[in-house]
């Protein structure tokens, strides 16, 4: 199987690394602490309260290969765009208050509520079976630029609190510094990821054959999500399960 051939550039460590280390650090130190809830302010309390979580978070029928809310048989979205994966896993939809939560952990660098978000994504219907079955759980990469200005990855921060003996931060990879996608249409967003990830040559043999757990913050239109997949499939892994905290809805099902 020949893949091709990417520049090395995002391999080099650089002083994100080191931020990254020194966020969790903070983070464990904040932990220890009581906290204001994030959704209801409730003091003392957890980043999410129990309360909130129980009010917010309540499991909804969802198509299994789209995560979109669904009472059908059929789903229109994967009858018109078809997934590449084998399964797909939304914790909740993305509306409030996990929108707002969403916006602290990825724009603000707050990264004290991603334990949180991560025990609500593992209490969603299917997830804790999905990642005892995986080999592998990748995180959906950055490109180096918003890496950069960000100094940490949401979704590694997800899959280290899900499974951190099973992830793997280098296996997929992202080039180049593509267009931010706030608005885009589900045109724009297919045409700024096409060809945009990759695996690591030398991850191919511990991606070839195995169960695979795809993890992000958010799904909008799945078409970064499914372009990963597309990735990950080339490289012969067996069954690949996309697993996000929040989905946006279709229009039709808001």
């Amino acid at each position: 199987m020949t893949l091709p051939q990417r520049g090395r550039a995002l391999h080099k460590p650089h002083f994100g690394l080191r931020l990254r280390w020194q966020i969790g650090l903070q983070w464990r130190q904040l932990l220890m602490l009581p906290s204001v809830c994030q959704v209801c302010h409730a003091w003392p309390s957890q980043p999410l309260c129990v309360s909130c979580i129980e009010r917010f978070a309540q499991p909804t029928l969802r198509c299994p290969t789209c995560a979109l809310t669904s009472h059908q048989p059929s789903c229109r979205n994967c009858d018109q765009h078809p997934s590449p994966l084998d399964a797909c896993v939304a914790a909740v939809s993305y509306t409030f208050p996990w929108s707002d939560c969403i916006a602290r952990l990825k724009f603000q660098a707050d990264p004290s509520v991603a334990r949180a978000l991560a025990h609500v994504m593992r209490h969603a219907p299917w997830v804790e079976p999905a990642l005892d079955e995986a080999n592998l759980v990748v995180p959906m990469p950055l490109s180096a630029t918003r890496l950069r200005e960000r100094g940490f990855n949401q979704a590694l921060e997800l899959a280290r609190q899900l499974a951190p003996h099973k992830t793997h931060a280098h296996t997929l990879l992202r080039s180049g510094d593509r267009a931010h996608q706030v608005g885009a249409s589900r045109e724009d967003r297919l045409d700024h990821v096409r060809g945009a990830f990759w695996i690591a040559p030398e991850r191919v043999p511990a991606v070839y054959g195995q169960r695979v757990v795809l993890v992000d913050d958010v799904m909008t239109t799945g078409a970064s999500l499914y372009e990963a997949a597309r990735a990950l499939r080339a490289a012969g892994a067996a069954h690949i399960t996309g697993l996000v905290l929040a989905r946006t809805e279709a229009k039709s099902n808001a």
